[in-house]
């Protein structure tokens, strides 16, 4: 936990971040189900920036978009992602610790 928390650090202090999810099998008793990946990445090379890219990853067992809420709880900033009705959660008005700034891509 001590790497991932600075990785998760490094990531989220960006200027921008990137979002985005995709399926993974999950292997249960008997069958096969599906979970989500999440995926954040600060890359700021782009962008002149000097900071190592980074990728913070989490697994969720379903899309809910409480998951990214979570995940995000400490960011502000422009978020790049897709439009996955998920992530609104994110871009409400009034939002705590400061707002998130919908940058679709």
């Amino acid at each position: 936990m001590p790497l991932r928390d600075e990785i998760e650090k490094h990531a989220l202090a960006a200027g921008r971040v990137h979002a985005d999810d995709t399926t993974v099998p999950v292997l249960a008793r008997g069958k096969c189900t599906t979970g989500r990946l999440w995926t954040y990445v600060r890359d700021d090379k782009p962008f002149a920036g000097t900071a190592a890219p980074a990728a913070l990853y989490h697994y969720s067992p379903n899309r809910d978009g409480a998951h990214p809420e979570t995940h995000l709880a400490s960011y502000t900033g422009p978020l790049q992602a897709d439009a996955y009705a998920g992530f609104n959660g994110l871009y409400v008005e009034g939002r705590k610790p400061g707002p998130i700034i919908e940058a679709a891509c």
